[in-house]
């Protein structure tokens, strides 16, 4: 399928690695120009330079913390009016809630949800003036299923589902869809970081405690990054102008509910 978005320009956060690069390689394959955000200016160099041998687009850098006002200004001033916006940021770290203060609460709701409101915000009018707009925040599967040692990423990761749930159905008339990707277990860093909470908590090998969960998913596997990035292109596609204001699971079945 031609996914109708070659020449567009995409804004992709948190894209130097994991679901976020997964995310900027599949728009990239449609021919998407991409500005890429990460703080780790190695890696999102590298990243660029893999995407730009791969497919030919045109790929900029921005090495920056998203989660600050200096962050955000660098980034909109280097990608002022893009047509496609993928919010991503890294969830904060597992553990209990009893040992998380009130500095621990501000700092995930500003990674996990006012940053990407602030982006959202920054750039949806011109997306609503230009008729094509297509924004896709990479939350979590918890916000389906919480998880009890994420209860920082369930917070503020629901907030922000909660404000996307409105503001998606004032900006689907003019062409500008908002939707949410809810990745589950997916073979990542941020995986690797959450499993070595779990071998702790179960006197298990990380080894052992990732070939647990991936045995225990229905599909009997941990998801591919390339899955979800191509499920992130296609939300991002002309033919997806009628979907908006949905929270897309991707779990390998994990959450058991019918609804």
């Amino acid at each position: 399928m031609n996914l109708g978005i070659k020449g567009r320009h995409a804004l992709v956060c948190a894209s130097s690695k994991g679901l976020g690069r997964a995310c900027a390689f599949s728009l990239a394959r449609e021919g998407v120009h991409l500005t890429l955000i990460a703080r780790g200016a190695d890696a999102l160099e590298a990243t660029a330079d893999e995407i730009r041998q791969a497919t030919g687009v045109t790929v900029q850098t921005i090495a920056a913390d998203v989660t600050n006002a200096e962050g955000q200004a660098a980034v909109l001033a280097a990608c002022p009016n893009p047509d496609i916006l993928i919010t991503n940021a890294g969830g904060p770290k597992p553990g209990d809630f009893r040992d998380w203060d009130r500095d621990a609460w501000i700092a995930a709701l500003d990674a996990n949800m006012l940053t990407p409101i602030a982006l959202i915000r920054a750039v949806v009018d011109g997306m609503i003036e230009r008729r094509f707009g297509r924004i896709v925040n990479i939350t979590s599967g918890a916000v389906k299923a919480p998880i009890d040692i994420l209860g920082l990423s369930n917070g503020a990761r629901s907030g922000l589902t909660g404000f996307v749930a409105g503001l998606a159905r004032k900006t689907v008339a003019h062409n500008v869809t908002i939707n949410n990707l809810l990745p589950g277990p997916f073979d990542t860093d941020r995986l690797r970081q959450t499993a070595n909470h779990w071998a702790a908590q179960n006197q298990q090998t990380v080894e052992a405690a990732l070939a647990e969960r991936a045995a225990a998913n229905p599909a009997g596997r941990f998801g591919d990054p390339a899955e979800f990035g191509d499920t992130c292109a296609f939300l991002c596609s002309a033919q997806a102008g009628f979907m908006t204001g949905q929270n897309v699971l991707l779990d390998g079945g994990a959450y058991p509910g019918t609804f």
